[in-house]
């Protein structure tokens, strides 16, 4: 998902060094069936964005998930959920 958000970021006018966007990614398996299985993915984004540019960012956080096809793949299957931490810089 990271890609596709930093794909949209770009589409959008904002390129963003790889210093500047980072995920940190966890999972959570359940045991079923005595199998460890992946049933959610938690997605925390860490990103420094140009001032002015946070109602773009917005709208690429918000529709990320859905235009990735990694999350597409694992929607039946797996909850993926995210949140972000976002700095403005000049």
């Amino acid at each position: 998902m990271l890609g596709t958000l930093n794909g949209a970021l770009e589409v959008r006018g904002i390129s963003l060094p790889p210093d500047a966007i980072r995920a940190d990614v966890t999972g959570l398996n359940e045991v079923r069936d005595r199998l460890p299985v992946l049933t959610r993915i938690a997605i925390h984004y860490t990103l420094r964005i140009p001032a002015g540019s946070r109602d773009t960012l917005d709208r690429a956080l918000t529709t990320h998930q859905a235009k990735c096809p990694t999350a597409a793949s694992l929607r039946e299957a797996i909850e993926i959920t995210w949140t972000a931490d976002v700095e403005e810089r000049e």
